[in-house]
């Protein structure tokens, strides 16, 4: 995926040289605006759940990452309304695909300690395809040991499988799996097994109970028409591991159960909202921004607030934190 002539792999293993280039003393910033201070939604609806969607955070050691993701939180909560909740959308540690043991150890590390000091609010986890352990590049022991694959951040996360849901203040969540293995690397399909469970999941939920999904990868999304130069070639062409591959089917379920209300993800660190038979699909962006060197295009690290209401409705806000 090109970023300023580096693909995805690439700017990920390239990284830290542009964390390098910011000065140790670099201040960052709250933000300034009044977005979230004011409720968004008619005082007539009563809202259920305010949630607050942290997507590809991308913490390590290094560099802005560590007082990032501690001013996300900040900003999260010193919030007027208060969300009720935290989603987090995966991608939580910068890599674990192609670094050594002891370097995801660091990173977990990293993301661990500054949860603890910053976070009061409960967290829903959702693994990332950043946060599978040594999938894209051959890693010394790695597949004899039980953590390799998934198994480590189900272990971070202390879930109970990689793919779950629950009810909540009157809505049922779906925490989806988007990472397959694919080659040396991923696709964006849940498989047999989890589509079968998604499935089961959704004809014993009621049909008067909305529903809200969380994956990494989204199941429909514009931005993924500008992550790249997708139409160099004279066509669009969109690649299986930057949207689900298995779409199709999933919109085909989700409209088969019409209390599907919204879909909730990340991955392409771009912002967008969309609509389709009904489900609004809610790409919003990356704590991380372009992996902490800035904007992504011409989106800031920024997290959303997402309001559930009662009557199955939903609205979302888009926040950027300011860091200099």
């Amino acid at each position: 995926m090109k970023k300023n002539g580096l693909n995805r792999r690439g700017f990920i293993q390239q990284a830290g040289l542009a964390f390098a280039g910011l000065t140790a003393g670099a201040t960052l910033l709250p933000n300034i605006a009044t977005a979230g201070e004011t409720p968004l939604h008619n005082p007539s609806k009563k809202r259920a759940l305010r949630i607050a969607h942290m997507t590809d955070v991308h913490v390590q050691p290094e560099g802005a990452a560590p007082k990032g993701l501690a001013l996300a939180l900040q900003s999260v909560q010193s919030l007027a309304d208060k969300p009720d909740i935290i989603f987090n959308g995966g991608d939580s540690i910068m890599d674990a695909l192609s670094k050594s043991k002891s370097r995801v150890q660091e990173q977990w590390k990293v993301w661990h300690g500054i949860f603890k000091e910053e976070c009061s609010l409960p967290v829903v986890n959702c693994i990332g395809n950043h946060d599978v352990w040594a999938w894209s590049k051959p890693v010394k022991g790695a597949k004899q040991d039980r953590l390799y694959g998934k198994q480590w951040a189900i272990d971070e996360f202390q879930i109970s499988n990689r793919y779950y849901s629950f009810d909540k203040a009157g809505w049922h969540f779906i925490v989806l799996d988007s990472t397959f293995h694919h080659g040396f690397g991923y696709i964006a399909q849940l498989g047999d097994e989890q589509m079968e469970w998604l499935k089961a999941d959704l004809e014993k939920t009621p049909a008067t109970t909305p529903v809200c999904v969380l994956s990494h990868i989204p199941i429909l999304s514009a931005t993924t028409f500008f992550d790249g130069d997708n139409e160099k070639s004279g066509d669009w062409k969109i690649p299986g591991a930057w949207m689900h591959i298995d779409a199709r089917p999933i919109k085909n379920l989700f409209y088969q159960h019409k209390n599907v209300k919204v879909c909730l993800s990340g991955h392409i660190h771009l912002q967008d909202s969309l609509e389709y038979l009904g489900v609004k699909y809610l790409c919003n962006g990356a704590v991380s921004g372009a992996w902490w060197g800035g904007n992504n295009q011409e989106f800031p690290p920024a997290f959303a607030v997402v309001d559930l209401f009662e009557d199955g409705s939903v609205e979302s806000q888009f926040i950027p934190y300011k860091w200099q």
